[in-house]
């Protein structure tokens, strides 16, 4: 049976910029929505003191909940081997924090879409930095998660590993037990492509999910295409929302995940228009996935 964890997808910049939010004050607002766990983020700046991570830990096991997953963004495919390096250890040090806190899945992504690169040296560069980390994750006990993402919020250029094509040429290079897909539909609108031929590509290699809902503001999916895909900047047209009530064909989704036999965690990224909304989103998964795997 899945289980459910949440993001602070609304208090990004309150928890990673300016500081007006505390990691407490998110882990209060979180504890009456009864879930599993809170999904972690390496860039909280609380997180910069070492000193705060088991505390971290034992606030959230206090509320009943536990820390599965982190969320952090590797940049694998530059050209330059000391940038690379770099990034190798940052994903170290964050594959610790994940052990720290009680977890045991850490997310990676690819890097970035730069313009001089080609499909096949980006793979290269990215398997071979993945492939750096995974002795470490493996003796840490913590499996590394890749997603099919769309853009960090720091980055210049897309996720190189955004398109379909792209993303299970990667996923499928790459072969150890503690390496699997962070499934994430909503990002495959961005790249201008549908959520569920992606998942059909690469259901056997799910161990986690993130769970959130798109809509369009004005036009077409196809305008979005033209428009959208690979394009440096947020796409405009999509706009985040209550689950259930968007794009995503949940149905669908947990239909396969459960042919599968998917049976991790599930981590929503909501909330962006209020609690009330994130509450909506809980009671929404909970009933589905009680559909599903109560069967």
């Amino acid at each position: 049976m899945p289980k459910l964890a949440a993001f602070p997808k609304a208090f990004m910049q309150q928890l990673c910029k300016d500081g007006s939010m505390k990691i407490a004050d998110w882990v209060k607002l979180a504890a009456p929505l009864q879930l599993d766990g809170l999904e972690w983020y390496a860039g909280f700046l609380e997180m910069a003191d070492e000193k705060n991570w088991p505390k971290f830990r034992r606030m959230v096991e206090n509320e009943g909940m536990v820390i599965p997953m982190m969320c952090c963004s590797p940049d694998f495919t530059h050209r330059d081997k000391a940038f690379r390096e770099k990034e190798i250890q940052k994903q170290k040090r964050w594959i610790e924090m994940t052990d720290a806190l009680g977890g045991k899945y850490c997310r990676v992504l690819s890097g970035q879409f730069r313009p001089e690169l080609s499909v096949e040296e980006g793979i290269q560069l990215a398997k071979d930095c993945i492939e750096a980390c995974l002795p470490y994750a493996k003796s840490l006990g913590i499996t590394l998660i890749i997603e099919n993402h769309y853009k960090d919020d720091f980055w210049e250029y897309p996720e190189f590993a955004q398109k379909r094509a792209i993303f299970t040429k990667l996923v499928n290079s790459i072969h150890h037990p503690n390496f699997g897909v962070n499934y994430d539909p909503s990002n495959t609108f961005l790249a201008g492509e549908d959520p569920l031929d992606l998942l059909y590509d690469v259901s056997e290699r799910v161990v986690t999910m993130h769970a959130s809902d798109r809509f369009l503001k004005y036009g077409t999916i196809e305008d979005l295409r033209k428009e959208e895909g690979g394009a440096v900047g947020y796409a405009k047209r999509l706009s985040h929302g209550e689950i259930g009530k968007g794009m995503n064909d949940y149905d669908a989704i947990f239909t396969e995940l459960k042919r599968v036999g998917f049976d991790n965690w599930i981590s929503i990224e909501d909330g962006v228009d209020g609690m009330d909304q994130l509450e909506r989103s809980v009671a929404f998964l909970k009933k589905k996935i009680g559909q599903y795997w109560h069967k």
